[in-house]
């Protein structure tokens, strides 16, 4: 294939993922499902834009292996301790219980243990990338259900690097020497890790501090890929893959200092080879299964979604997480991955999977994604899954709600707070020092133990409960505070609350002005906006820099938020103007042009309390 040939392919497939993506956003569609229908259309089964399978493999690879490295880049073994039982146990409970269902269906219909293995691991697998990028754009990664996932998908992330080395060896078939070789292909592997992480100890950080000093963003830039590249091509060296090489380098860059910064230079490129990754992935999609199978497609397409939902769904029960977490960490797992797609590759370059069942699979596997992508979408109002699994939580003894305690089980006139992160920590103090009473509900259980270690009326409860909301006396309080992490959360728990207590005052924090409006229907009281009191803060500390009196900076800001013509921000607005007219304190908004009692008048910036 010429390069002009090939420019023209990339230069036809970008413009049609654009048109289609574009198109798929409009009806509320993520940009992973335009992608993965652009290539169905432009590959080799559609409109055969791209025609050359060779060529759609060597794409794929290429996207698999920045994919991979952007994963590494992204992973600190610092960060697994606040999650590290999430990984060890909910991640080897997720993957080993549906390797085991997948090995006993395959093992029952006559298929070899080997294969079954190969299999099983590789429908374990979901998919890193769609889940994270929905955690993050709806601002569940800290959520209940959030940190189980990302321990599971963590998890997942490094099982690729022993599967890499296992599918060649059950290949191999020769039983007797299978042990001598794993042991062989890991001992290179932990020679290998050593090797990488030696260097990144002792020669990265000063090869990025002599980077650094050049104050050039180019040659930074040429840095970071030429270490990803170079220990992938170490790695291949080695007789292990490419991949592999290319997450140890991004391990490698994430425990330096210059992590963030490679990050945030590397994260366009990132983002233009996960996405023709995608479509590459997307152009292996043969419709035709459907029709030539189609008893098979429907029942591979059914057990990704629905059978990796309910076996995820309990092993995040088999946690102690209430059924709500676990229902939707069900959702959030339940497709194919795009590292399953890789053990494919290595299973059907050692023979062991069939052009046909890599065909197979592959096709199933995406309309898995495209269909998990929908529940996820969904996931905040269907609660028919959450219903079926409260006798199961009740059965494994998953944990409901703590048992309040004698002083806190007659409380009335109290504070209900739910959330105990900073914001929530920083209120149960205020309310304690005022000596106002208060329990709070959370759903982090290491945090609860913590807490209760140190006396504090800190309860493991689900705020979406009826019975949660019922121990705490959401009933007898004087007002409910929502500080949970969870948008789809906090609107069930308003929605919980007001079908029982409709006279409870609610206040909410949520992140996002547009989702006032919305919080204010179902019926909250007052909702406190990060995005405005960000950006009413910023503008009293900027004003008062430059040398603005208090009444100056109150007069400017008050005409900036009137002035605002955005549907968001009206109701907002207008309230907070209502209350500076007033000259009284803002329900439930900022007053960023506060002064401290001990601040002089002139020359500070005004505290956000």
């Amino acid at each position: 294939m010429g390069e002009q040939e090939l420019f023209g392919e990339l230069a036809v497939i970008g413009g049609l993922a654009v048109a289609t993506t574009l198109g798929l956003y409009r009806v509320g569609l993520p940009p992973t499902i335009g992608f993965l229908v652009t290539g169905a259309v432009a590959g080799p089964y559609g409109l055969r834009l791209v025609g050359d399978s060779e060529h759609i493999t060597e794409i794929a690879e290429i996207g698999v292996i920045l994919l991979l490295f952007a994963v590494g880049l992204e992973f600190s073994l610092s960060r697994l301790r606040f999650i590290w039982r999430a990984v060890a146990v909910g991640g080897s409970l997720q993957v080993g219980v549906t390797t085991a269902a997948a090995l006993a269906i395959l093992v029952l219909a006559g298929d070899t243990v080997e294969r079954g293995i190969v299999f099983g691991l590789v429908v374990a697998l979901s998919s890193t990338v769609v889940v994270l990028r929905v955690l993050d754009v709806r601002g569940e990664l800290d959520a209940p259900h959030g940190r189980f996932i990302i321990g599971a998908l963590i998890f997942q992330d490094l099982l690729v690097i022993p599967l890499t080395l296992l599918v060649p060896v059950l290949a191999g078939g020769d039983s007797s020497g299978a042990a001598l070789d794993i042991a062989w292909a890991l001992t290179r592997a932990t020679l290998a890790v050593g090797a990488v992480l030696l260097i990144a100890r002792f020669l990265v950080p000063r090869i990025f501090h002599a980077v650094d000093a050049t104050r050039t963003r180019e040659v930074f830039l040429l840095t970071v890929i030429s270490i990803a590249l170079g220990s992938a091509w170490l790695m291949s060296q080695l007789g292990l893959s490419v991949a592999l090489g290319a997450f140890l380098a991004g391990i490698l860059l994430a425990d330096t200092d210059y992590s963030h910064r490679a990050t945030s230079d590397i994260i366009p490129l990132r983002d233009a080879f996960t996405s023709f990754f995608f479509i590459s992935l997307g152009m292996l999609v043969d419709w035709r299964v459907f029709t030539d199978e189609p008893v098979l497609a429907a029942l591979i397409v059914v057990g990704l979604v629905l059978g990796k939902a309910v076996i995820a769904s309990l092993a995040a029960l088999a946690m102690r997480n209430p059924a709500s977490v676990a229902w939707r960490s069900g959702v959030y797992l339940a497709q194919f991955g795009e590292f399953g797609y890789v053990v494919l590759l290595i299973g059907a370059h050692e023979g062991i999977v069939t052009s046909e069942e890599l065909r197979l699979i592959v096709t199933t596997g995406v309309v898995s994604i495209v269909l998990s992508r929908v529940l996820m979408h969904w996931t905040g109002g269907l609660h028919a899954g959450e219903t079926l699994l409260r006798p199961l939580e009740r059965l494994l003894r998953a944990r409901g709600i703590d048992e309040p305690s004698a002083q806190d089980a007659f409380l009335t006139n109290h504070v209900v707070v739910a959330g105990y992160g900073v914001a929530g920590q920083l209120l149960a103090r205020t309310l304690a020092q005022a000596r106002i009473p208060y329990v709070v509900l959370e759903l982090n259980a290491e945090t609860v133990r913590d807490a209760r270690r140190d006396y504090e009326h800190v309860y493991y409860g689900d705020i979406t409960s009826p019975e949660a909301l019922a121990h705490a006396r959401v009933g007898h309080a004087r007002v409910l505070v929502l500080l949970i992490n969870d948008p789809q959360a906090a609107r069930r728990a308003i929605t919980a609350v007001r079908a029982d207590w409709p006279t409870v005052p609610i206040l909410v924090r949520t992140r996002y002005v547009a989702e006032r409006p919305g919080l204010l229907a179902l019926g909250a009281n007052h909702v406190v906006c990060e995005e405005l009191e960000g950006g009413t803060e910023m503008s009293a500390r900027v004003l008062r820099s430059l040398g603005l009196d208090v009444p100056e900076i109150r007069s400017q800001i008050g005409q900036a938020l009137v002035s605002t013509r955005a549907d968001d921000l009206t109701g907002a607005t207008e309230e907070w103007a209502e209350a500076v007219d007033q000259g009284q304190e803002s329900a439930g908004l900022p007053r960023p042009f506060a002064r401290r009692p001990d601040e002089p008048g002139q020359g500070k910036i005004p505290s956000a309390r």
